[in-house]
């Protein structure tokens, strides 16, 4: 299974979770685990998914993230695991 790390924030608005869920089922990626906040306005989104049955590179999911984000107003960064792992070692 290849791992994706997706962190999401910004300044909450409608709809956030509904366009970057979409963007993902629309392109065979699934859900693993989510988790999300909103402290005093602002949200914060992390989720691990799977990207084994996904037809986009790496760089073109996280490219095309990166783009949502902008048009929704929010920043869309995207590690894969093994970096995120490596990076958060102790």
């Amino acid at each position: 299974m290849k791992k994706t790390i997706i962190t999401v924030v910004g300044k909450d608005t409608v709809g956030i979770i509904a366009k970057v869920c979409t963007y993902l089922a629309e392109n065979g990626i699934n859900i693993l685990d989510i988790s999300q906040t909103i402290v005093q306005d602002y949200f914060n989104m992390m989720m691990i998914v799977d990207t084994n049955n996904t037809e986009k590179t790496f760089g073109d999911m996280s490219d095309e993230l990166v783009g949502l984000g902008e048009q929704i107003g929010v920043v869309i960064k995207c590690q894969k695991e093994e970096i995120f792992d490596k990076m958060h070692r102790i």
